[in-house]
């Protein structure tokens, strides 16, 4: 897991077929400074101007940093002429070696704004590479909150509807592993395999929203009917009967869902292959692995006690 590359990635890199729009950006990079065409904003107080261009003169990958100059709209800046205030706030132009689009801008604005920040705390910095970078932050971000909060309140339905505390957890902690091993082998396969050049921040957040929705189906499924047959019978016969009455149409579901996330791989976009490749190859696992091995061996060996604290209504 930890070798996934889901910092994300440049404009250029999300097609995976030759597009115009990719080659024109390539002949301007040729022919002019990649970071003129979409700079780095920063609007600083007019108090703190000569510091700000101090700190952003000294971060790597910066070309220039001029503040803009009042003149006619679209006409080169003068050097020499006084810097344009606007309720005593300035902005400043920052030329990277990198192009907006690439992930190297969104890097060099992370570091002109570690740079500017303690010499004007309230300096803004913006522009398209910083767009991209806070999408990034907020992808992170996202997946920090949603997680966990999608585990919990999968794990509250689960004990309602199960009313056990044991089992809940093992489902729950089957699913969190089998998610965790689809991403292993999605990020063996960009890396060594496939050769992509990195993950949008937010695929792993759109994985786990599918694949824990689904693996979860699977498994009300599949413990659903265990429990039923435990009641009459025993938890390890009936997890036998049960795994034996839903395996059909558990693994049918499943071969069809992998099919039909498989189809998004044809269409020449980054984020929708790798997002495809995930999400089938993690219901595979959930439905050839999880389900029919992992969910039954667990509680066929844990017994009556998946069910505790009201494992009393099971027969032991």
């Amino acid at each position: 897991m930890p070798t996934l590359q889901a910092s994300g990635t440049s404009e250029g890199d999300i097609f995976l077929t030759e597009v115009e729009s990719v080659a024109g950006a390539g002949v301007l990079d040729d022919h002019f400074d990649a970071g003129r065409v979409e700079p780095i904003t920063v609007f600083a107080e007019e108090a703190d101007l000569g510091q700000v261009r101090a700190a952003i003169d000294g971060v790597p990958g910066v070309v220039s940093a001029a503040p803009v100059t009042a003149g006619p709209p679209g006409a080169p800046a003068d050097p020499s002429a006084p810097p344009l205030v606007v309720d005593g706030i300035v902005r400043i132009d920052v030329v990277t070696h990198a192009s907006a689009e690439s992930q190297q801008a969104s890097e060099t604005v992370a570091a002109v704004r570690d740079a500017v920040h303690p010499v004007s705390a309230g300096a803004l910095v913006g522009g398209a590479a910083a767009e991209r970078l806070d999408t990034q932050l907020t992808s992170a971000r996202d997946l920090s909150v949603i997680v966990p909060t999608v585990l919990v309140v999968i794990l509250i339905v689960l004990i309602l509807l199960l009313r056990a505390l044991v089992a809940p957890l093992l489902i729950v902690a089957a699913n969190v592993l089998s998610f965790g091993a689809t991403i292993g082998l999605g990020a063996l396969a960009f890396n060594h395999l496939f050769g992509f050049p990195g993950t949008d921040a937010s695929v792993p957040l759109y994985a786990f929203v599918f694949l824990v929705a689904l693996g979860i189906d699977y498994s009300i499924f599949l413990m659903t009917r265990v429990r039923e047959e435990a009641r009459a019978h025993s938890t390890r016969e009936g997890v036998r009967r049960g795994l034996a009455v839903t395996g059909g149409g558990i693994t049918s579901a499943g071969l069809v869902l992998a099919a039909t996330f498989g189809a998004l791989a044809v269409l020449p976009l980054l984020f929708l292959v790798q997002l495809a490749f995930l999400v089938a190859l993690g219901v595979l696992v959930d439905t050839f692995v999880v389900r029919t091995l992992l969910v039954p061996g667990l509680v066929h060996d844990v017994g009556r006690a998946s069910w505790w604290p009201w494992q009393r209504r099971i027969p032991a």
